[in-house]
């Protein structure tokens, strides 16, 4: 069973580089002479005295070498490259400013500061490339308030990602209190040619919520946003700043909505460069290439770890059935719920590979499970791989799958086998990617 394991761990390498941020930004804007195709539209970089580029984000690093590899030689831009512990490496023009995540620091104020100073500067004649990526919620950050301080936007965060509010819900929260998200960096340009380029570990069609929109019109509202505080009831959870902003939602300015000026379509373009399609996609290809017969399931996308696993190991059972004397591959990807039971090191990633432990025992299985960011919750790793071998190898060695899951530790249970997948950082940031082989 080694190959199996072996074989995942392979196709997993080569969905990363096939998902490439550079090379896949040069080929998706495609340019040709002065022009970029950015969505179908023709924009021209010469009819612009000034380019700049705003990226935020796990990816952007990435993203910043993939503008400046798109535009060069003729054209350059200028920017602000914030990502988490700093960069190296950085194009010609750009300046990096280390930020946080997932809660915001000194370093996420100074660059939503920055940014601002910046977008201040563009007028009609300028081109503003925002280049957006997962984490960009905690990366950058400024109150709309100036009396309110760090410690109370990192309170007000620690609650509501704490409460059992959705992502959807936690934003609405987030993006009245902010000025730099909901539509607000674009509203700050207004006047600019605005292309926002995007690689996302969200759903379709819940693009706003990739670094809590800050270029994209807002769909909720003060109403929404006071109902979650209301629903959770957080209000004497939150930093008194705070909380006397939702006792007078009143004072609480809107946010951008479509139909001003900035999010006209001449004066604003939006495009995901990479996103779930693009996983699949790279995934099936490096499976078909190993020789297994393959599918796509994004089924369990949000559903609870272990009722995630029994469907998509009950899919591998049904396509080894249909193909006897093939070997066989579910690939899915998205995010499964791991509740956090004790204080040992994993992530979600770690515990639906924990879990598959004594599923797969015997049998001539594999489960692979990882973050595409290559960082797994609270762990240095990105996620780990079992096989039908996993669970004797871990009796012998005195280890018991059972009280490592109950302990969250599935780190160090995989670590102890050298089952882990450490990679660090990969500069990218799409969905989590669950690979599952039968032969």
């Amino acid at each position: 069973m080694p190959d199996l394991k072996q074989a995942a761990l392979e196709i997993f390498r080569k969905t990363l580089a096939a998902i490439d941020v550079p090379m896949t930004m040069q080929r998706k804007l495609d340019r040709t002479g002065s022009h970029i195709l950015v969505n179908g539209a023709a924009v021209d970089l010469a009819a612009f005295d000034r380019i700049c580029a705003v990226s935020i984000g796990k990816a952007s690093l990435a993203m910043a070498r993939g503008l400046a590899e798109t535009l060069s030689p003729d054209f350059r831009a200028e920017g602000i490259v914030v990502a988490p512990g700093g960069a190296t490496g950085l194009p010609e023009g750009f300046r990096e400013i280390a930020a946080s995540h997932p809660v915001p620091d000194q370093g996420s104020f100074k660059a939503g500061r920055a940014i601002l100073d910046l977008l201040s500067t563009a007028d009609q004649r300028t081109l503003v490339f925002f280049l957006l990526s997962g984490g960009g919620s905690a990366m950058v950050e400024l109150p709309l308030d100036p009396s309110m301080t760090l410690e109370d936007m990192q309170q007000t965060n620690r609650v509501l990602v704490t409460c059992g509010a959705s992502i959807d819900e936690i934003n609405a929260v987030r993006k009245h209190l902010s000025a730099v998200k909901g539509g607000r960096l674009a509203a700050a340009a207004a006047a600019a040619m605005k292309i926002t380029l995007a690689v996302t570990d969200v759903p379709e069609g819940q693009e706003s919520a990739l670094a809590s929109g800050p270029t994209l019109s807002d769909p909720t509202t003060v109403w929404i946003a006071c109902e979650v505080v209301r629903r959770y009831g957080l209000l004497a959870k939150l930093p008194l700043s705070v909380r006397t902003k939702f006792e007078h939602p009143e004072s609480i300015p809107e946010t951008p909505k479509p139909g001003i000026p900035a999010f006209e379509p001449r004066s604003a373009l939006f495009q995901i460069l990479l996103g779930r399609h693009d996983l699949f996609h790279a995934a099936h290809r490096a499976s078909e290439s190993a020789e297994f017969i393959t599918i796509c399931d994004n089924s369990t996308d949000n559903w609870p770890v272990e009722t995630a696993l029994d469907f998509l190991l009950a899919q591998l059972e049904a396509l080894k059935k249909d193909n006897p004397a093939k070997s066989v591959a579910v690939i899915a990807n998205g995010e499964v719920s791991s509740p956090v039971m004790g204080d040992g090191i994993g992530g979600r990633n770690l515990a639906f590979a924990l879990n598959a432990v004594r599923k797969i025992a015997g049998r001539q299985i594999a489960v692979l499970s990882a973050g595409t960011d290559g960082v797994d919750g609270s762990s240095p790793a990105a996620g780990a791989v079992a096989d039908g071998e996993t669970l004797a190898r871990a009796q012998s060695a005195g280890l018991d799958p059972d009280a490592y899951f109950r302990r969250s530790d599935s780190y160090n249970f995989f670590r102890s086998l050298g089952d882990t997948i450490e990679i660090g950082p990969t500069g990218n940031n799409l969905r989590d990617l669950r690979i599952l082989l039968a032969k």
